[in-house]
């Protein structure tokens, strides 16, 4: 299960045939992102458990396990502002339900990310997707 936004991105990385155009890709996912609002980097929107400073900020309309799932995020690197804007086409726009069936794992591997990042930049995407699924659960038990 993915967004379309997302297959748009697996769709490119396919088409890049070097890792280092498809991490220059990656960035450019990134700075193409809206800041965060400063007033929005708080402990309670950080996540833990990464290298660099991350924010993700969740934006969920309606409520229970219908309710739409989308967020707003930000970091400090630029590799993993783009890890952020590949999390939010992979989730955005989706059920908060549907968000917990999401294999991130699967749908990352796609894109080859496993194979190419730093054990630190893995670890702290897995904090992001704990945090986005954490937030989602909140969210389909309301």
């Amino acid at each position: 299960m993915a967004t379309e936004a997302f297959e748009d991105i697996a769709d490119t990385f396919d088409f890049l045939d070097d890792w280092e155009d498809r991490y220059r890709h990656v960035i450019e996912l990134g700075k193409a992102m809206a800041p965060l609002d400063e007033a929005l980097k708080v402990p309670a929107t950080k996540v833990e458990g990464c290298a660099s400073q991350v924010w993700l900020l969740p934006r969920i309309a309606g409520s229970g396990p219908q309710a739409v799932f989308s967020f707003e995020g930000e970091s400090d690197a630029l590799i993993v502002r783009g890890l952020i804007a590949i999390l939010h086409a992979l989730y955005s726009g989706l059920s908060v339900e549907d968000v917990l069936k999401v294999d991130a794992g699967a749908e990352l591997g796609r894109l080859g990310l496993d194979e190419h990042l730093s054990q630190q930049r893995s670890n702290g995407l897995r904090a992001m997707v704990g945090r986005i699924r954490h937030l989602a659960a909140e969210a389909a038990a309301e």
